[in-house]
């Protein structure tokens, strides 16, 4: 519980310092993709979001399905979505909005839920309370490639 508790921590920390950070990137910078097969700032946000979605999938139904396998095309999904022609405000508060809800959610799990078992395309099991870890590491992961901080 109390690595649940740092990522609960981190989480609230990241949807509060971000936004600024992100607000200070230009347009040209937020869209501008660095190389063939490479995503743009505003691409890899986009990847934030999808990651949100997905594990937001994980969070609620881990805890009432029996090992409930989820995954994503992680390329697919930010190919078709076009993020770089997105709104980039809405994209930002989407990020911001989505995470807080994450937030609502992770913080309401039972402590007794963490240890329930969700799969991968793999078939790789792992717990919530792994699933929750992950996700805010990868989050933060990701961010330093969109803001210094």
């Amino acid at each position: 519980m109390e690595e649940i508790q740092k990522s609960i921590n981190r989480l609230q920390e990241l949807c509060s310092i971000i936004p600024n950070h992100m607000e200070e990137i230009s347009e040209e910078v937020f869209t501008r993709i660095p190389s063939q097969g490479k995503w743009s700032k505003k691409q890899i946000l986009g990847h934030l979001i999808d990651s949100a979605a997905n594990n937001h999938q994980r969070f609620v139904r881990i805890q009432y399905e029996q090992d409930p396998i989820i995954y994503y095309d992680q390329n697919e999904w930010n190919r078709v979505q076009e993020y770089n022609k997105t709104n980039s405000e809405e994209l930002k508060l989407l990020w911001k909005l989505y995470n807080l809800h994450l937030l609502h959610i992770i913080k309401n799990i039972p402590s007794d839920k963490l240890e329930r078992k969700g799969a991968l395309k793999s078939g790789n099991e792992y717990s919530l309370g792994w699933y929750i870890n992950d996700y805010v590491e990868h989050l933060e992961h990701h961010l330093h490639q969109v803001v210094s901080y």
